[in-house]
């Protein structure tokens, strides 16, 4: 772990550093597993530029533009291009296919606008137009906090947020929240996060009127589904805590009392990073990173820490029992079934595609299973969890990993050259290699009400051990493909044996 980490969270500055410069971060990395722990230790990761790639992550637009709109009785502002926040568009039907049953709110509205911001603006300035923008919101929806979204447009302009917010708050009921998420700012995504939690923690959360004991801090990923949340809440609930989810779906109230929680408790260690070492730092609310409640073992850990911070420990080691009696029976079941579908009595070969977070907690899932892992593919690394890697590395041995930001060419080259025995993906990361492999999703989309989209705590790690047997049963979707399309590359792409073939060399 960083030891500078603690001393880059300075609510003072405007916004956080990038992850390049708080956390070594980097995008890009194919050998061991081993050799790239060895890196961040010695401080030797770097971002580096390919000459050819197909897509990539904004700061902006891949994970904030979908998540800070869903904060209920706030607005978001996207001081932008009106493109840049077209990924915030269908977040709205995307969660009403959950059920008010299963408990989302019944009346609830995304409210966002943009600046819309031109070419005039680009040479003129634009910090009128935000200040009206800011007033329309107040006017148009009441709120109670105004979160703005800068761009790279008001980066490169140097748009004076902070001036525009000082202006006007004085006339503004709502907070004022700016976030410095420009794209151009960072090549690792995750700068986005740490952004957004800066400005939670400089302009939303309030200090504590009282200690709030059985309330847990969740901050939720991207990639977790409402059953996911269900499933927290139920075994909070059987030792008699609560979960403050944040950001989805949350009020400005539940980010005010984040200095409140007895513990901050992680789903995703990368993307509650910055908020709990702020939380601790700025109002003394501790906080682990790890393990995450990603299959059996690592649930009953994570059950552990939270009893341990709470004095809930004797609760704790009750429910595990209870837990284990239901769940691991079932488990057993899938484990059998996975050793009859691996080839010739050997352990099926399993290639995840997976944030950093996924990353230090899949992979002793999927040993737990009885898969066997040679490889990985993560969007990212950095220092933050070189802690946790070194664990993985000693308990489960070592393995190749890729570091690539959705790159599906070079997801293609190792996956074709592995042969894995299956194939997990984001599904919003495209199929463009699907049809030359046994392809499946290692998530759903948050949307998913159905049961078996759930992955944290027990209920997910049988049912998403149950969805990996699924994929074996039915491979007719990949079969079309392959037989129906051409390859999605030439010949010399598979055969050449650099998957970073096109990273520029200094």
């Amino acid at each position: 772990m960083s030891d500078n980490s603690e001393k880059s969270i300075d609510l003072n500055k405007n916004t956080c550093p990038n992850r390049e410069q708080r956390a070594n971060g980097t995008n890009v990395y194919y050998g061991k597993a081993s050799k790239l722990l060895k890196d961040a230790k010695k401080g030797n990761l770097k971002c580096s530029e390919r000459k050819f790639q197909q897509s990539g992550g904004c700061v902006l637009n891949f994970y904030l533009s979908v998540r800070v709109p869903t904060i209920r009785d706030a607005v978001t502002i996207f001081n932008s291009p009106v493109g840049c926040s077209s990924s915030a568009l269908g977040y709205r039907e995307l969660f009403r296919g959950i059920p008010v049953e299963l408990g989302r709110p019944a009346q609830y509205n995304l409210n966002w606008i943009t600046t819309n911001l031109s070419e005039d603006d680009v040479v003129f300035g634009a910090s009128e137009k935000l200040k009206g923008t800011i007033l329309e919101a107040e006017r148009r929806y009441s709120p109670k906090a105004i979160f703005i979204l800068a761009s790279c447009t008001s980066g490169i302009i140097g748009e004076d947020i902070e001036g525009a917010i000082n202006n006007l708050q004085p006339k503004i009921k709502a907070k004022i929240v700016p976030v410095h998420c420009e794209g151009v700012r960072s090549r690792l995504v995750q700068t986005g996060y740490d952004a957004f939690w800066h400005g939670v923690l400089k302009y939303v959360v309030e200090e504590p009127k009282k200690k709030q004991e059985d309330l847990i801090n969740i901050a939720s990923m991207l990639s977790y589904t409402w059953q996911d949340r269900l499933e927290i809440e139920r075994l909070l609930g059987k030792v008699g805590l609560r979960a403050n989810f944040v950001p989805e779906f949350a009020t400005v109230d539940q980010l005010e009392v984040l200095s409140e929680a007895a513990l901050t408790a992680p789903i995703c260690p990368t993307y509650t990073d910055y908020l709990s070492r702020g939380l601790e730092k700025e109002y003394g609310v501790p906080y682990f990173l790890y393990p995450s409640p990603t299959g059996i073992k690592n649930t009953d850990e994570w059950l552990r820490q939270i009893g341990k911070f709470t004095n809930k420990e004797d609760e704790v080691e009750d429910l595990i029992r209870e837990e284990h009696k239901i769940w691991k029976p079932k488990m057993e079941a899938i484990q059998d079934k996975l050793i009859q579908l691996g080839k010739n009595g050997e352990k099926i070969r399993i290639l995840g595609s997976l944030g950093q977070g996924r990353l230090v907690n899949q992979l002793p899932f999927f040993d737990e299973l009885g898969l066997q892992t040679p490889a990985a593919m993560s969007q990212d690394f950095d220092d933050l969890l070189v802690d946790q890697l070194d664990d993985i590395i000693n308990k489960h041995g070592d393995f190749d990993i890729m570091v690539n930001t959705f790159q599906a060419a070079e997801q293609a080259n190792i996956t074709t050259n592995l042969d894995p025995d299956l194939t997990l993906t984001c599904p919003f990361q495209g199929g463009t290699w699907e049809r030359d492999n046994n392809v499946t999703r290692i998530h759903s989309l948050r949307g998913d009400p159905d049961p078996w989209s759930m992955q944290t705590g027990y209920g997910g790690a049988v049912a998403f051990g149950n969805f990996l047997i699924q994929a074996f049963k039915n491979r007719s979707y990949n079969k079309t493909l392959s037989e129906k399309t051409p390859k999605s590359y030439n010949d010399w792409w598979y055969e050449q044996s650099d998957p970073l073939y096109y990273i520029e060399k200094e």
